[in-house]
C-alpha cells in the first residue's frame, strides 16, 4: 500500500504511517505493514510528514515507521524534526534502516526514536517492534536493597581496570565481578568506593552474576551522555549489598557501535570522579570505542586459556593493536584454568604459549571447577558462595596487589 495518508479516506482510522523518500524502495516494509495493520496505515514522504501532523487525521496515529538508507543521511535534520514533532504528539517512532551509519542512528535514537529494525526486515521483526512500542513499559521496581544510596562526590581520581576475554568462556566476567567485589571489601572500615561497568551491551551478564535487575534507565543514559551529570550517572547505578555499585548492560541488546567513543569517555570520566576503583567488563568484540577504554585504563587485564582459540585471538589482537600503534604492552594477561603447581607438563605448555605469542602471562588463575559457574548462576560473588575456592583465593591476592600498588602511588603523591 502506498497511497498518501493525507488524502486517503478510509472507513477505519489511520493508526500508522510509513515515512520515506520512496516507500517502493522498501517493498518488504509494505508487505509487513499490510500483514500487521491491514488497511489502517498510510504512506508519507519526508516533506509531507510535518504538514500531516497538523491535520485532524493525525490524531489517531499510534506510530511512524521511518524508512531510510545511507542517501537519506543528507536529510538527517529533517528526519530529526519529524521525530521531534511525533514525540511532541506522543506518537511512537520505529526506524527502519539500511546501510545507515552508527552516528546517524545514534542521533535519531537520541532525538526520540523508540525502536530500530534493520532492512531487509528479519521475519516477524516489524510486528515484534510494533508490539514493543505500543506496549506500555512497566519497569520492574528496584528493591531498596538494590537502590544505589551512594551520593556523587565528583572529587575522586579513580583507577580504571578493564577486563577483556580473548575468547568466550575464559572467565572475563567472573574475574571482573569478583575483582570488583574483593576491592570493595579490601578494607574492613572505610573501604574504597568501587564501581563495576558492564560495557558488553549485547551479552553482558554482570546483572546475572549479582542477581540485579536490568533497567531502561541505562540505555536512556547511554543515548544522551551529553546531558549526563554526576547525579544522573549515580541514579543509573544499582547496588550490591550497598558495597558495590553496578552499571548493568541495558535491558535489550543494542549495537555496540551505537555508543560513540565520546559517550564512553564521558561515562569513564564520570565514574572515575565518583569512585576509587572502576572495573570494566568489556565485550570480546573490538569496536571503535575499545581504543578509548584501552588508552584510559590504568590496568587492562586480558583473560585467556591454554587453547588454540585464545592463542590465535591474542595473536590477532596483538597484530591489530600494533598496526595502529596502540598500546598492546598495556595488556596484562591472565591465564584461567591454569595448570597446578605439580603439573610440570602444563607449566611447560604455559611457557611455550607465552614465548610463541611474545607475551608475559602475569596472573595464573587455577581451575575452580563447575562450582564457579554454578555460583554465578546463584547471583552471588565467590566470596559469599564459595569462599574457599582456589580461584577465589587468587582473585583476593590480585585485588590486594592492585590495592597495594594504588596506595603506594597515592603515598608518592
Amino acid at each position: 500500500m502506498s497511497s498518501n495518508a493525507a488524502v486517503k479516506n478510509e472507513p477505519q482510522p489511520i493508526v500508522a504511517c510509513t515515512i520515506s523518500r520512496d516507500v517502493q524502495n522498501f517493498d518488504l516494509l509494505i508487505e509487513d505493514m499490510e500483514a500487521a495493520l491491514g488497511e489502517t496505515w498510510g504512506d508519507l514522504s519526508f516533506d509531507d510528514a510535518l504538514p500531516f501532523l497538523q491535520q485532524p487525521d493525525s490524531r489517531t496515529l499510534e506510530f511512524f515507521a521511518i524508512a531510510m538508507d545511507h542517501e537519506d543521511e543528507a536529510n538527517l535534520d529533517q528526519i530529526k524534526s519529524i521525530i521531534s514533532a511525533a514525540k511532541a504528539k506522543k506518537i511512537k517512532v520505529i526506524l527502519i534502516t539500511e546501510d545507515v551509519s552508527p552516528s546517524a542512528l545514534h542521533q535519531l535514537l537520541r532525538e526520540g526514536g523508540d525502536e530500530f529494525v534493520p532492512y531487509p526486515l528479519p521475519e516477524d521483526e516489524l510486528a515484534n517492534a510494533i508490539e514493543r512500542v505500543l506496549t506500555p513499559i512497566e519497569e520492574v521496581p528496584v528493591s531498596p536493597d538494590h537502590q544505589n544510596q551512594l551520593k556523587a562526590t565528583g572529587d575522586r581520581e579513580g583507577v580504571l581496570i578493564a577486563v577483556h576475554g580473548m575468547a568466550g568462556g575464559t572467565g572475563a566476567t567472573t574475574l571482573a565481578v569478583n575483582l570488583a567485589w574483593e576491592l570493595a571489601n579490601i578494607e574492613k572500615d572505610d573501604g574504597p568506593r568501587v564501581c563495576l561497568l558492564d560495557l558488553d551491551f549485547q551479552f553482558g551478564s554482570t546483572a546475572t552474576a549479582l542477581d540485579l535487575p536490568r533497567r531502561e534507565t541505562v540505555l536512556e543514559m547511554l543515548s544522551d551522555t551529553e546531558a549526563m551529570d554526576n547525579e544522573s550517572f549515580m541514579q543509573a547505578l544499582l547496588s550490591y549489598e550497598q558495597k558495590l555499585s553496578v552499571l548493568t548492560s541495558p535491558t535489550d541488546m543494542i549495537p555496540l557501535d551505537l555508543v560513540s567513543p565520546e559517550d564512553i569517555s564521558r561515562v569513564l570520566e564520570t565514574a572515575r570522579t565518583n569512585f576509587d576503583y572502576v572495573v570494566i567488563d568489556m565485550p570480546s568484540t573490538m569496536v571503535e570505542w575499545s581504543q578509548t577504554v584501552l588508552e584510559a585504563a590504568h590496568v587492562y587485564f586480558a583473560t585467556l586459556e591454554l587453547d588454540m582459540r585464545s592463542a590465535q585471538n591474542t595473536l590477532r589482537l596483538k597484530r591489530a593493536l600494533q598496526s595502529e600503534d596502540l598500546p598492546f604492552d598495556k595488556l596484562r594477561f591472565v591465564l584461567n584454568r591454569a595448570p597446578g603447581f605439580t603439573d610440570l607438563n602444563g607449566k611447560s605448555r604455559v611457557k611455550r604459549l607465552a614465548e610463541s605469542l611474545g607475551i608475559s602471562i602475569e596472573v595464573l588463575l587455577p581451575d575452580g571447577g563447575k562450582v564457579v559457574g554454578q555460583n554465578s548462576d546463584h547471583g552471588v560473588p565467590m566470596a559469599e558462595g564459595i569462599p574457599k575456592n582456589p580461584m577465589r583465593k587468587e582473585i583476593v591476592k590480585l585485588a590486594a596487589s592492585v590495592h597495594a600498588v594504588n596506595q603506594e602511588a597515592e603515598a608518592r603523591g
